[in-house]
């Protein structure tokens, strides 16, 4: 059994091969239960959540533990610990074992860039990145790897946070500026990607022209949204899962609530991007949007992924 560190998972998961895992495993024969919510109290009385996350294929079979736990910051720990673990689908011995927080980040600014090979125009110049986390932080290289960007915008609420992102992407070679207005970013982008924990809508539909591709990761609960009303109607709508996005995610499941949008109204998921069933884009002037809830396949093609090249010695 491999115990797989944080370094050893860096060096490992590269953008573009953990990018052309998610390709593959898209297209490949996969089970992916709903994940499972589990609801217990902690010695405080605070409720905290296990969230588990299995799905399998022929041969592997991985399942993600995450305990989000509320009062962890008061005690100098993250509210949110997870790990993975990676199986023999056959037997069931357990291949590997790794933490899971890095490995999440990545797979979902390459799920994110992956579906931008499909909805972004190929003459795209301009990206803009919503958020400083560290998922953001990976939506910037991650799709650099799919199209030419010749600006990379940053905005974040707190522009200390967005001024030191934009700073070590400098020193990784990524030509990355702040910007001060996130309307005035909008309207100069052709990408927008948005990875916040925001509850209200950052991104007016008012502010969008013909041909953006708008990318939404961070809003994850029904009550969040990261675009407004507006911005999901003037939009083509794409998504990683019809089941999580239209129902978990408040950007679409509050305008399918009020009547706004219909379950009709998603023209694809990922997994219909990538076999081509949907070719993805239609014109040049269409806007098109895409919803990431994060699924439990992704999480099995990177960790299958490190788990090769590190068995195989393949590092490259």
């Amino acid at each position: 059994m491999l115990n797989i560190s944080l370094d050893t998972l860096i060096a490992v998961l590269d953008y573009s091969s953990v990018i052309e895992a998610l390709q593959q495993v898209f297209v490949s024969d996969f089970e992916m239960p709903l994940r499972h919510h589990h609801f217990y109290h902690s010695r405080e009385g605070t409720e905290n959540t296990l969230i588990l996350m299995p799905s399998w294929t022929s041969e592997f079979l991985g399942i993600k533990q995450v305990v989000v736990a509320p009062d962890n910051p008061a005690k100098n720990l993250p509210s949110i610990n997870a790990q993975y673990t990676l199986l023999d689908a056959n037997t069931g011995q357990v291949l590997a074992v790794m933490g899971a927080a890095y490995l999440t980040s990545v797979r979902t600014a390459c799920t994110s860039a992956l579906a931008a090979k499909y909805l972004a125009r190929q003459d795209a110049e301009t990206l803009l990145v919503v958020g400083t986390g560290k998922v953001a932080f990976h939506l910037v290289q991650a799709h650099c790897k799919i199209r030419n960007y010749r600006r990379i915008i940053i905005w974040g609420r707190n522009v200390d946070k967005a001024s030191k992102m934009s700073a070590k992407l400098l020193s990784l070679g990524f030509k990355t500026e702040v910007a001060n207005s996130l309307e005035d970013a909008v309207d100069e982008a052709d990408v927008i990607s948005c990875a916040t924990m925001s509850a209200e809508p950052l991104i007016e539909g008012k502010w969008l022209k013909p041909g953006q591709h708008l990318d939404l990761v961070g809003a994850y609960k029904p009550h969040m949204r990261e675009a407004d009303d507006l911005a999901i109607e003037r939009s083509s709508l794409f998504v990683d899962s019809r089941d999580g996005a239209l129902h978990e995610a408040g950007e679409l499941a509050i305008p399918l609530k009020n009547g706004l949008i219909s379950i009709d109204s998603v023209q694809a998921d990922i997994v219909e991007l990538c076999s081509a069933r949907h070719k993805g884009r239609n014109s040049k002037e269409e806007i098109t949007l895409f919803k990431s809830m994060g699924l439990a396949v992704e999480d099995l093609a990177a960790a299958t992924l490190a788990y090769r090249r590190l068995k195989d010695g393949n590092l490259q």
